[in-house]
């Protein structure tokens, strides 16, 4: 059994790696679809990319419950490092979790076992965290909506196309609905509930 001094490191330097992958975050959501970076060092657990790790750390805390799919639930070392380095309690319950982690797209529940927020409180939806193989290579997506000039083009490895056409359902609910950070190692890609995929091909 892993103790608390055999687990990963987290951030070298907290508060500068904080701040660097929050702003990584944020201009992956002002800029939906295009790749950003996670340049900073961190520990990782077993089952979680560096660019995962980075986020939990940066977003977790104690007042963030998170849910963790059966492959990362069942890791010890993930719960254990998550609650060690975050202090954020894993639920079991998708549909009150502020943040999910899925360790592969094939692994991604029905998104309505999620909260997709209330209208007066649309915040208070579920983000997921969605680990892909490539977001350099693959399916080509072509994204529209606010934040995006045009169209913008994501070539993403994600495993089931459906990701996209179950993320169709935002258009409908807005402004509640789900936002969507992939995550391929140290690479990252959001896709917020405002932003449609209009095609895509090999």
């Amino acid at each position: 059994m892993t103790t608390i001094a055999e687990l990963p490191a987290g951030f070298a330097d907290k508060v500068l790696s904080a701040q660097t992958t929050f702003r990584a975050v944020m201009d992956a959501m002002a800029r939906p679809g295009s790749v950003q970076r996670v340049t900073v060092a961190v520990g990782t657990p077993q089952h979680l990319m560096r660019g995962t790790a980075a986020i939990a750390l940066t977003l977790f805390d104690h007042d963030t419950p998170i849910w963790l799919d059966p492959l990362l639930s069942e890791t010890a070392d993930v719960k254990k490092w998550l609650k060690f380095h975050s202090g954020a309690p894993v639920i079991a319950d998708p549909s009150v979790a502020s943040f999910a982690l899925v360790s592969e797209a094939r692994a991604l529940p029905a998104l309505d076992r999620f909260s997709f927020g209330s209208n007066e409180y649309p915040d208070r939806s579920t983000t997921l965290i969605v680990q892909v193989e490539s977001l350099a290579r693959g399916v080509q997506y072509q994204l529209r909506g606010p934040g995006i000039d045009g169209s913008a083009v994501l070539h993403a490895n994600i495993g089931p196309v459906s990701l996209f056409e179950r993320l169709a359902n935002n258009a409908a609910l807005f402004p509640r609905g789900i936002d969507v950070v992939l995550v391929a190692d140290d690479m990252i890609v959001a896709i917020p509930r405002t932003t449609r995929c209009v095609g895509h091909g090999g």
